[in-house]
């Protein structure tokens, strides 16, 4: 993917109406701090276009990023920040709920995990949710980097039974250092925008 053009071009907080987009979607979901923001400034070529911070939590808005004219990445609030209130959470919960119910150009969702650590408790039950509403999420093993190159098979291992992966789920490994797993994210992205609208109904 060639990245011609690219700008943060929505911000929905809690209270926001959802935008009513003419081009796909696809979003992105994970635990705060799990790299969403570093992910997506290297899909998009760029250092800080989305905000990236080493504080969790974050991202509290959801964040439409428009690519090219015509296609939105979507940046979900990060969930699992043990400093934020129930209330909070589960406001953002809602939000995110409203949002895979709402949106009608929604044509992927990738949940990311990071690659050293088996899935959290939290993350087993993103992976199952998004499941519970309809989508088939490709999984983003972060912060490749972060470990040896013999320990990959192993970890993408425990990964896949942590989260009891539904046969035939993607897995692909990514660095935010190395771009590693950028192209191969990109022709996913590209497998589910170019699919016939009437291919897939909304959830």
């Amino acid at each position: 993917m060639i990245i011609k053009q690219a700008e943060l071009e929505t911000v929905c907080g809690i209270t926001s109406k959802l935008p009513e987009n003419a081009f796909p979607e696809v979003a992105f979901a994970g635990k705060s701090n799990v790299g969403k923001s570093s992910l997506i400034n290297g899909l998009l070529n760029r250092k800080s276009l989305a905000r990236t911070s080493s504080q969790p939590g974050k991202t509290q808005t959801i964040n439409f990023y428009k690519v090219n004219g015509d296609l939105y990445l979507v940046d979900l609030p990060g969930y699992g920040y043990a400093k934020v209130s129930n209330e909070i959470k589960a406001k953002w919960g809602r939000m995110i709920e409203n949002y895979l119910h709402g949106s009608k150009q929604l044509k992927a969702v990738f949940l990311l995990v990071d690659i050293r650590h088996e899935p959290s408790a939290n993350d087993k039950d993103m992976y199952q949710w998004i499941v519970a509403q309809g989508y088939e999420p490709v999984i983003i093993a972060t912060k490749l980097d972060k470990i040896k190159r013999s320990q990959v098979q192993k970890q993408i291992k425990i990964l896949k039974e942590g989260l009891k992966l539904l046969p035939g789920t993607q897995l692909i490994p990514f660095s935010a250092e190395t771009k590693q797993g950028r192209d191969e994210i990109w022709d996913v992205i590209c497998s589910f925008v170019e699919e016939p609208s009437d291919e897939r109904g909304t959830v």
